[in-house]
């Protein structure tokens, strides 16, 4: 097999690239490699972690998107990477029996582009890996809200059968991020949809008890303190605790452990608390940093090997203004954006682009219910920052959401097809642009 360009990852990022690259040069030219078969926002996690959004609604198949838009979808995980050679090897993929699905395979490329995103890092805290549960993919969140239900249901049972009014169950969330915040949230709000399950004697609001501990001196730490403090009193409103300068340094089967000797009942431990590149990043011979990123220049080429690009949360990038491109969501958007000028230049024969990427930062708004959420806008022009909260900034977000959906299907389809999905199916609150 064989492609002019090769993108590895279906991400934000990576699928923009593919679509767009697909809708202009086609199929023989434009190629996507992914490990799973659908693609889902990764900002929407949280609301499938807490059960009030169906990722069968939600995600989009890469074949068809491969079809609609004109690129050729290969499943499977890239396992090695020959630079010199330029041809990655594609693993095999199995069924749940063991049985193989596809086999091992090899694919020539002309330009690669490595965009798989990023993974959890537990900063070595005993226990982090093995007991806790992290939103980083599909198959998390859905583990998360089978988990949630089968402990709801045990504590249903225990008042039911044994007339145990304490029976309840403990929900920690070990990082206040974005993530953290909204799946706290999101949790909470969810109390409506978990109520028509059939738990009758279960009181959600009283009998889950939500727990965020976060290790800085404030929640949402790298977003203005206004909208920290907004978010924390609409948490505790909520009835969440909301523990700051709390260091973990344990994690246990059932609790939690910080460095100042607190205990915290925990039946169900969610890890949000940081994020590092892929770990099989360092076996491809690539230059990485400390974190696992891909060591890239100004232009998004990965150092020393030609032909070779990597974008969003993988890759350790320095901008033309000399400052480091956070992992975030609309970072891998612009450098999608970076790329598709940079490859639809060299496909008309035209020199490449001159310029170094340019990170902007529009602000950030994170979700806290369904009429609530809070947030900061940048100004483009001024440099100026607004403070947004409440039904604006979900509309805000679902106009974000609508702009991937344009970027990956196509403006008419966008239209018909995710302005229905929002309109008729969301009862939740989208708000988080990061």
């Amino acid at each position: 097999m064989q492609s002019e360009i090769v993108i590895v990852g279906g991400g934000a990022g990576g699928l923009e690239l593919a679509c767009k690259l697909g809708r202009k040069l086609g199929p023989s030219k434009v190629m996507l490699v992914d490990m799973r078969l659908y693609h889902i926002w990764k900002p929407s996690l949280h609301e499938v972690a807490a059960g009030t959004l169906d990722i069968h609604q939600e995600g989009l198949s890469y074949q068809m998107l491969a079809h609609d838009n004109g690129f050729t979808f290969v499943y499977g995980p890239m396992t090695a990477l020959d630079h010199e050679a330029r041809h990655i090897t594609v693993g095999a993929v199995r069924a749940a029996d063991g049985e193989d699905v596809l086999h091992e395979r090899r694919i020539d490329y002309g330009s690669l582009v490595i965009a798989v995103g990023s993974t959890s890092n537990y900063f070595g805290v005993p226990g982090a890996r093995e007991h806790t549960i992290s939103l980083n993919a599909t198959e998390d969140a859905e583990r998360f809200r089978l988990r949630l239900l089968r402990l709801m249901a045990v504590a249903e049972q225990a008042r039911e059968e044994r007339n145990d009014a304490n029976a309840a169950l403990d929900v920690v969330i070990i990082g206040g991020g974005a993530t953290g915040v909204e799946l706290a949230a999101e949790l909470r709000e969810a109390s409506g949809v978990y109520a028509t399950y059939g738990f009758s004697r279960l009181q959600v609001k009283r009998d889950v008890r939500i727990t965020l501990l976060e290790g800085a001196p404030r929640i949402l730490a790298p977003l203005p303190e206004r909208v920290s403090n907004a978010a924390l009193k609409l948490l505790d409103e909520r009835g969440i605790r909301v523990v700051a300068n709390c260091r973990v340094t344990a994690i246990e089967p059932d609790r939690v452990l910080d460095n100042e000797g607190n205990v915290y009942p925990a039946s169900l431990c969610v890890w949000a608390a940081g994020i590092r590149a892929p770990e099989f990043l360092g076996a491809l011979g690539l230059p990485v940093n400390k974190g696992g990123q891909i060591e890239v220049d100004g232009q998004l080429r990965v150092k020393g090997v030609p032909g070779v690009y990597a974008l969003g949360d993988c890759a350790a990038c320095i901008d033309g203004a000399g400052k480091p491109v956070p992992p975030r969501a609309q970072a891998a958007h612009q450098q999608a954006d970076y790329l598709l000028k940079d490859f639809l230049r060299r496909a008309r024969g035209q020199a490449p682009v001159d310029k170094p990427y340019l990170y902007r930062d529009y602000g950030s708004l994170v979700s806290l219910g369904k009429t609530t959420s809070v947030g900061s806008l940048m100004g483009s022009l001024s440099g100026a920052s607004w403070f947004v909260e409440g039904m604006i900034g979900r509309f805000m977000y679902t106009s974000l959401h609508l702009m991937h959906h344009q970027a990956v299907l196509g403006a008419m389809r966008t239209g018909v097809l995710a302005v229905a999905r929002f309109l008729i199916r969301r009862t939740t609150p989208l708000v988080k642009l990061h």
